[in-house]
């Protein structure tokens, strides 16, 4: 029997959409500007599995000059507490320098109360007789809504006011502040303020904009599941292709990986014929919830970090920039297509 070899490289997929960018994206991104001035703190979420992807340059540029914390969410989806992990997370650590960084999974109590103990202590220097307000923002589906509700039930011990999904756009508008520290005799607490996910205006590559769909930032309906599974499984391979054993052998092919699920987990039309797209999600909703290994899309390496380093240099994309690029990548699709038919 053939040594399996896992492919090396995914190939370009230059047809992709570069862009989820929209109204109530810009709408939420205004109004959080004009209550800046109201905010002593911004925690700003990013997925631990893509810690470099989920970087939006617009909340730099926009939300500049209020203490900035970065929580790194979903830590239990991309990391087994390797050593490997911990040697990852001192280098996005240090990476991030001056600001602060901490990582987070919603269900870990003790990752919950790092967080609020940075957030008291904050609030304890601002010594302000008002309670302190902070903002928590991030891109789309990176579980800010999870974290805030967290971060309520352990401070003051109530439930949920922020609605989650597993899709996007859940939060569409700015909420009311919600109580995560009690106050003391001084002070009336901690309060945070949901916000609804804010997209990058243009995804500078192909692959970057897989990687955010395949976390789940852009709507499952943007790029198709089997285009997304071919992704997931080129990773998996690299990742430890036993993963998926219990449905097929190890394979480049997503699709023989597809049909040996569908069969395998009763997805079949009519005739007994398997449901391609249905097992496609399936498999995507098995790894986005940690059941199909837990790893990260991002390579964090000093290599990784230095070139991380050099684009972050080079500044994010203006609104007015990236609906330039956009446009101009329509302009191209259109004249490929139209060259396409002479």
């Amino acid at each position: 029997m053939a040594t399996f070899v896992p492919r090396k490289i995914f190939p370009a997929l230059h047809s992709l959409p570069r862009s989820y960018f929209l109204g109530h994206h810009k709408a939420g991104l205004d109004k959080m500007k004009t209550m800046l001035s109201h905010i002593d703190l911004v925690i700003e979420c990013r997925d631990y599995r893509i810690p470099f992807t989920s970087r939006n340059p617009l909340f730099e540029e926009n939300l500049a000059g209020r203490e900035r914390l970065i929580v790194y969410t979903k830590k239990d989806l991309g990391s087994a507490g390797h050593e490997r992990a911990r040697t990852r997370e001192r280098l996005i650590q240090d990476f991030q320098r001056p600001s602060a960084v901490l990582f987070s999974d919603y269900k870990d109590k003790i990752s919950i109360r790092k967080i609020l103990d940075f957030a008291r202590a904050h609030a304890t220097a601002a010594d302000s007789l008002t309670g302190s307000r902070m903002m928590i923002v991030g891109m789309p589906n990176v579980g800010k809504s999870s974290l805030l509700n967290a971060l309520r039930g352990v401070g003051v011990h109530k439930g949920k006011v922020a609605h989650t999904g597993a899709q996007p756009g859940v939060t569409r508008k700015i909420g009311t502040t919600v109580k995560i520290i009690e106050g003391e005799e001084s002070g009336e607490g901690v309060y945070l303020m949901d916000t609804p996910g804010v997209f990058i205006p243009y995804v500078p590559n192909a692959e970057a904009m897989l990687k955010l769909a395949l976390c789940g930032s852009v709507k499952d309906t943007i790029i198709a599941p089997t285009t997304l599974a071919d992704y997931l499984l080129f990773h998996l391979n690299a990742d430890d292709p036993s993963t998926y054993r219990d449905y097929a052998s190890p394979t480049n092919d997503v699709m023989v990986l597809l049909d040996a699920m569908a069969r395998k987990t009763g997805r079949l039309q009519k005739g007994g014929e398997p449901d391609i797209e249905a097992s496609a999600l399936w498999l995507i909703q098995r790894w986005r919830n940690g059941h199909l290994g837990r790893f990260l899309l991002d390579e964090v390496t000093h290599e990784t970090l230095e070139s991380e380093r050099r684009a972050h240099e080079g500044a994010g994309l203006s609104l007015s920039q990236g609906r330039k690029m956009v446009k101009e990548l329509r302009k191209q699709k259109s004249r490929q297509k139209h060259l396409n038919t002479l």
